[in-house]
């Protein structure tokens, strides 16, 4: 069921990067490419990596921010008081299509409270608190798992989220340098 969705999922980002490529309008590009990047996310978080999903939707929440002032400045567009029948109708049709395929999903949850471990036999959460203090010698199994198990994966992460973040600062700030005379 989940490899369905996936494939949903897959060729909805497909179609939002060709719309992205063939629309005249900047803004409608930006968020085509702004649910192209979201729907990344979503696929993430299916596959059961969901640090990565979550640095996914860092960065795009971002970098949306930052095309969509960028845009805004050089397109100015505004919407007219009319809009087609037939884009309302495909736009609701979409948003209940994506409410069909999470419903499965959604009643497929543990209860409330029910720790994720205990669905797992073999999770990794086990082998960690199981072995931690054994295999790495700390005695906060918290930062063993952040700096021994998955150092790397961590300073990948710490990585993006600082690029992204002076990438911002970069663009959007209001003062520009002052030229020294």
């Amino acid at each position: 069921m989940v490899e369905i969705i996936i494939s949903v999922f897959l060729v909805f980002m497909v179609i939002g990067a060709l719309i992205a490529l063939e629309t005249t309008d900047l803004l409608s590009s930006v968020i085509s490419i702004g649910a192209v990047g979201f729907a990344l996310s979503i696929c993430f978080l299916l596959v059961g990596a969901p640090d990565i999903a979550i640095t996914q939707m860092v960065v795009e929440v971002l970098s949306l921010v930052i095309l969509i002032r960028a845009t805004i400045r050089h397109d100015l567009t505004t919407i007219d008081g009319d809009r087609d029948f037939f884009g309302l109708m495909a736009t609701l049709a979409l948003i209940f299509a994506l409410l069909l395929l999470g419903l499965p999903a959604f009643l497929s949850l543990p209860p409330f409270g029910t720790p994720a471990m205990s669905q797992m036999m073999e999770s990794p959460a086990r082998h960690y608190l199981s072995g931690g203090l054994r295999e790495t010698g700390a005695a906060n199994i918290v930062a063993s798992v952040i700096l021994d198990y998955r150092a790397y994966d961590t300073l990948g992460e710490a990585t993006v989220l600082f690029t992204s973040i002076l990438g911002a600062l970069a663009i959007l700030r209001v003062y520009s340098r002052k030229k020294k005379s």
